[in-house]
């Protein structure tokens, strides 16, 4: 979409973004002051970009005493006078860890990565009933009532953008609670898969029942891919009863009210990311990449530590491709930039023990005393990984499941190696990037294995070519065209 059409499509109306997590964090500075660091993590990434170009409140929970102390005001995430709203709610801890660490996490996300070993877990018992009322019911509930006061200020019509799983209920409570004069136009946003009404069977009736009443209750749900959406309206079809589904318009009928399905595949600020990888901050950190590397070959992941980004299978493949072609040991570096996700869920702390447990075994076999074959750093580093991204041979995305990856796209955009994109087909972005990129299975050591090894020893010529079609994907639909997919979709739809 050119410029002049993606301008057109900026909303003329007041938006109210809801998230879990904000744009930002605040944090006390050594002399005392608050001040606030950009958040990380797909949505922020997605929707920083354009937030300041939209008359916009972005409404999320306090993550820290910091936040819960700021309250609410304008801030401005770009280096210009361009400010937006933000308001923090918060509730007490004990409703949060149910609805956090209990509900959403982990039992709402692994089921939508399809991740319960279904014989064994989840076990759905009365700590996790009172979970769900006294904590995402109720923290659904404080965001509905936030966005209902923020609707009696706010100048008409309004378009209230929710965003993923932690807020299923929202839209419902919302029109449950605002007269017809206050009623918003509602997106809400799926970032994560939405699997198969087989998959939602693990859900007791009344909790899958309360998802999909809330999510009919929006006029516009997106997903990251139609796959996802016509999961939905299946879910819907099994599950929701008195719901008529039709197919042709992607549409769900309940309660004489009309929602709409459609797939818009999230993407990344192209502009802002090449702005920041030639920025002082980013190359800071060259030479500390360059050190990491050593004159090897770099095979690069960057992910949040969680068991869907499937981390440990990586490594396995990696080893694989050393024991298989010995010609790469002492050649090649694998460098994993892992940031801490949730590692107050049992789930995923044990996560991050069974991949360092991986990596340390790979090391053990084949290191030498000046070769590290596996490299792995925790930490949260935007910088860092942006300069990381520069300079890989191979980008590895071999994700379990993943609603989108923006690293896949990130990657191609700001490297300078015409380095090779390897992707799991269970990767939303893998119907955009697939002609692109080399495919693989997930759960396929070997075929990983190989593809790595290809992605070594390809040509440049072969490369280039690879790399350039990738780049031409991305820019052609970055994050405006997200965003103004989804207000062309309101248009057309006349809501």
């Amino acid at each position: 979409m050119n410029e002049k059409h993606q301008e057109e499509k900026i909303p003329r109306q007041s938006v109210i973004i809801a998230s879990n997590r904000g744009p930002v964090t605040f944090y006390r500075e050594l002399d005392g002051d608050l001040t606030y660091q950009r958040g990380s993590g797909g949505l922020v990434t997605a929707l920083t970009g354009i937030i300041q170009e939209v008359n916009a409140t972005w409404i999320s929970y306090a993550i820290s005493d910091e936040d819960k102390l700021w309250g609410e005001g304008q801030i401005s995430l770009q280096n210009n006078n361009e400010v937006f709203s933000l308001k923090f709610i918060s509730t007490d801890e004990a409703a949060y860890e149910g609805y956090y660490n209990q509900i959403a996490n982990p039992l709402l996300w692994f089921l939508q990565h399809s991740m319960w070993n279904v014989p064994y877990a989840p076990v759905i018992d009365r700590d996790t009933w009172k979970a769900w009322e006294a904590g995402y019911v109720a923290v659904n509930k404080e965001f509905a009532y936030s966005i209902i006061e923020q609707l009696e200020k706010t100048p008409k019509p309004v378009l209230v953008m929710l965003q993923d799983y932690h807020l299923y209920l929202v839209a419902n409570f919302l029109r449950e609670n605002t007269s017809p004069r206050l009623r918003p136009t509602i997106l809400h946003f799926t970032h994560i898969p939405w699997p198969g009404p087989e998959y939602w069977g693990v859900l007791p009736p009344t909790m899958r029942q309360a998802i999909l009443e809330g999510l009919s209750a929006a006029d516009v749900l997106g997903f990251q891919t139609n796959a996802d959406a016509l999961n939905f309206l299946r879910t819907c079809q099994t599950y929701l009863p008195r719901a008529s589904v039709n197919y042709k318009p992607q549409r769900v009928w309940y309660r004489n009210h009309a929602t709409y399905a459609r797939s818009f595949p999230i993407s990344i600020d192209v502009e802002q990311i090449n702005k920041a990888a030639v920025s002082d901050e980013i190359q800071a950190y060259h030479s500390e990449i360059s050190d990491l590397v050593g004159g090897c070959q770099l095979v690069l992941r960057i992910d949040r530590i969680e068991p869907s980004k499937n981390i440990v299978r990586g490594f396995q493949a990696f080893e694989e491709m050393l024991e298989l072609y010995p010609e790469h040991r002492g050649k090649v570096s694998f460098l994993a930039l892992l940031v801490p996700s949730r590692l107050d869920v049992e789930e995923y702390q044990d996560y991050l023990d069974a991949l360092m447990a991986a990596a340390g075994h790979v090391n053990a076999v084949y290191g030498t005393f000046d070769w590290e074959p596996i490299r792995v750093i925790v930490g949260e580093n935007y910088a860092r990984a942006i300069a990381a991204l520069k300079y890989y041979d191979v980008l590895l995305v071999n994700s379990i499941a993943d609603g989108m990856n923006l690293v896949a796209k990130e990657g191609p955009i700001v490297n300078q190696r015409d380095g090779v994109l390897i992707l799991s087909e269970r990767t939303g972005a893998q119907e955009q990037l697939n002609s692109g990129a080399i495919v693989i299975s997930p759960c396929d050591v070997y075929a990983t294995a190989e593809a790595i090894h290809q992605a070594l020893v390809m040509n440049y010529d072969l490369r280039a070519e690879k790399a350039a079609r990738l780049r031409w994907l991305i820019e052609r639909e970055d994050i405006r065209e997200w965003f103004s997919q989804q207000l062309a979709a309101v248009e057309e739809l006349n809501l």
